[in-house]
């Protein structure tokens, strides 16, 4: 056989699926592994010499992988369903338009053109302002990136959305149900046992007093605003932690009571489904 001549892999052509991310390029890199293999057997054959790829559908392929092959790792990440994927995607772009993507000066002009397009076409698949809201939402809550991909002049408006959606959650939570309360149904609780006080007990309201920073003082707004800010000074997260393991073993913060209803709902979302888009 060929393969075996020429000491090749003794692999099967791949054709693309419209429906797989990737494929494309997979098809490319086999086409370039198997090249003298496809070359020596359409030259056995007058009817298909004709088809031997020529140096220049060469050069188009290479340069194709070469730009290609980077973005497939990123595509199988962002697919995951067992960790947060969505707050991913604002570093990922940054990451192709300052990096991966971006143009070198020893990259041919085909490789710069491919270069040029798909970044082209990421940046408005990512332009709408709903979806950029709720990207820069979902960075932000992820403690191992917060503001560092979230444009300057958009911090202050994200931290403001951060606060509403917060409210409009503990609203949420807080609307009694209908009917009696579990308490009401269960009937008027027992005196409880008068307890000698202890020293700590009488500095337990005096702590803040004079400071001017009782929370007491604060509205249910500022009072959101200041935990967001501390949050945003907390220490830097590992790049491998779970953020939603990270807010369930920061729960400090009184706004974010109920991680699994909030901070998590807004990360858990996937950031894409390879099953359904085109390469």
């Amino acid at each position: 056989m060929a393969q075996d001549e020429l000491g090749l892999p003794k692999h099967m052509l791949t054709t693309e699926t419209p429906t797989r991310w990737g494929s494309r390029q997979k098809m490319i890199q086999r086409v370039l592994e198997q090249e003298r293999t496809i070359s020596q057997v359409l030259r056995a054959d007058k009817k298909s010499r004709h088809l031997v790829l020529s140096w220049q559908d060469v050069d188009v392929l290479e340069a194709l992988n070469k730009v290609l092959s980077p973005l497939q790792n990123f595509t199988d990440a962002l697919s995951g369903e067992q960790y947060v994927s969505v707050s991913y995607v604002k570093p990922v772009i940054h990451l192709f338009n300052t990096t991966i993507l971006a143009e070198e000066d020893d990259n041919p002009q085909l490789t710069k053109y491919v270069k040029r397009n798909i970044l082209a076409y990421l940046n408005e698949k990512f332009s709408d302002p709903d979806t950029d809201d709720l990207l820069d939402i979902a960075s932000f809550l992820d403690p191992r990136f917060r503001t560092t991909y979230i444009r300057k002049e958009k911090v202050e408006h994200v931290i403001s959305r951060a606060v509403e959606e917060i409210k409009a959650l503990k609203d949420q939570l807080q609307d009694p149900l209908p009917g009696p309360s579990g308490a009401a149904a269960a009937g008027p609780a027992p005196p409880e046992e008068k307890r000698k006080k202890t020293l700590s007990s009488f500095f337990k309201k005096q702590s803040t007093i004079g400071m001017g920073c009782s929370r007491d003082t604060l509205s249910e707004e500022e009072s959101i605003k200041m935990e967001l800010r501390t949050y945003l000074q907390t220490t830097e997260v590992d790049n491998d932690a779970d953020p939603l393991e990270w807010w369930r073993c920061h729960q400090v913060y009184t706004s974010f009571k109920h991680p699994e209803n909030g901070v998590c709902g807004n990360l858990s979302h996937g950031a894409v489904s390879p099953a359904t888009h085109g390469s």
